[in-house]
């Protein structure tokens, strides 16, 4: 009788893709938001082999509508390492500025519903361990730039996002195939410039999925809860220099101002309709102990179990780095640089993911849902869809990991992969009834 691995890889085998070959080539080169543009060319490029009209860069971006985009000398560094890695310099040029969006569609031999499947392509900016017990550095597949990781498994939603491709690239089902990769989502900061755009605006059905958050190998969460809406903002307080012993009267301290706003916004009182988090993760400024700080940063987030209570902390805030700047005589400027909604599953959807599930070979637990307590901006492709009138949910596909998320040993346990990709094939065949 043949072991569950057994019957995985020959599955994964008999495809022309195979999809931990992919993973580990995608492992080896992460980048961050905004700067996969050596990922999302290779992803351009196997779904075009594939059959599939893909569209990319500004034409399913909108720019204006980009969070938090990397400096300028950032994004140069990452566009010239990209070239010297990809086929198709082409391909690449229409990605400058950040603008690192796939969408892929395939359009079946019948009319039929619009189904969707949403991928993540970033990395996060954590040194990978070398540990030789850490798998990708034992087995040599381990990040090659330095300084950027793959710690969320994002390579592995990328990996199977293409497989899925390939299972149903004969275009035999009634309806259109849609696969969004999409750049940027640590810090809820690249889906929102692809909602402006209307990636999703056609779309009856979306699933969006991931592996791990704690869910056990073998496990299947149709569903999930507990995602927090989330808003991160970045401040800058503008005063003026002085002689801080010679003449402190004429400078305006702009670090005293942000140190103002900052006790005053941890001290915003709870909310009693729900869970709410707030926190000043980065406050810097000045430029000499005998100078006064004429420029100081803070970044602020924002946290909450509903949308509306998300947005009533946002408007405290806002006006507490108000009143702080005034006191100090300052000037200010703020950014939203990141961005989610709290999720709320379909329960047919979810219903669905489960049933699917139980024909899934390796899947041994079903489960309707989970408890998060982060956030996603899938988020805001899912409340696009559920606000035009279709049906979404976020999925968890279970995997055994030896660190936790946004950890320098993070890994997965790749045999999830294959399950991910069969129970992503059944759902996209179950939706678009086959022609």
């Amino acid at each position: 009788m043949k072991g569950r691995s057994d019957s995985m890889k020959e599955r994964s085998d008999s495809m022309g893709l195979d999809v931990i070959e992919l993973r580990r080539n995608l492992h080896q080169y992460p980048e961050v938001g905004f700067t996969e543009f050596r990922t999302a060319s290779r992803v351009v490029e196997i779904l075009q082999s594939l059959g599939y009209e893909v569209k990319y860069g500004q034409d399913v971006m909108v720019a204006s509508a980009m969070r938090g985009i990397p400096a300028e000398s950032e994004l140069t560094m990452a566009y010239q390492r990209a070239l010297s890695g990809v086929s198709n310099p082409d391909i690449t040029r229409h990605m400058q500025g950040g603008l690192t969006g796939v969408v892929a569609v395939l359009r079946g031999t019948h009319p039929g519903p619009t189904v969707a499947f949403r991928f993540d392509m970033d990395a996060l900016p954590i040194l990978e361990s070398d540990d030789i017990e850490h798998t990708p550095a034992a087995r040599g597949f381990a990040s090659q730039h330095e300084g950027q990781m793959h710690a969320c498994g994002h390579d592995g939603h990328t990996a199977v996002g293409l497989m899925l491709a390939e299972a149903m690239s004969d275009g035999q089902f009634s309806g259109t195939l849609k696969l969004v990769f999409q750049p940027a989502e640590e810090g809820g900061r690249g889906a929102k410039a692809m909602v402006e755009k209307g990636v999703v605006d056609d779309v009856d059905t979306l699933f969006c999925m991931h592996l791990g958050l704690g869910v056990p190998q073998g496990t299947v969460c149709g569903g999930t809860e507990g995602w927090l809406a989330s808003t991160k903002l970045k401040v800058d307080f503008h005063g003026v220099p002085a002689h801080a012993a010679a003449a402190p009267e004429l400078g305006r301290n702009a670090l005293l101002g942000a140190a103002t706003a900052l006790l005053n916004i941890h001290a915003l009182p709870r909310f009693s309709s729900g869970m709410t988090r707030v926190n000043v993760g980065v406050l810097e400024g000045g430029t000499a102990p005998n100078i006064i700080a004429y420029h100081a940063r803070m970044m602020v987030e924002m946290r909450a179990e509903h949308t509306e209570v998300s947005e009533d902390l946002l408007k405290r805030v806002e006006r507490i780095i108000d009143h702080s700047a005034g006191m100090h005589e300052l000037t200010y400027e703020t950014e939203i640089i990141g961005q989610a909604e709290a999720i709320q599953c379909d329960d047919d959807v979810v219903s669905m993911v489960l049933e699917e599930a139980t024909h899934v070979d390796g899947v041994e637990d079903y489960r309707r849902s989970h408890q998060v307590g982060a956030s996603e901006d899938a988020s805001l492709l899912i409340r696009r869809v559920q606000e035009r009138g279709g049906q979404a949910t976020y999925m968890i596909i279970g995997t055994t990991i030896p660190a936790p998320h946004h950890h320098q040993k993070f890994d997965i346990d790749e045999q999830a992969l294959p399950v991910a990709v069969e129970l992503l094939t059944r759902l996209a065949k179950r939706t678009l009834v086959r022609g």
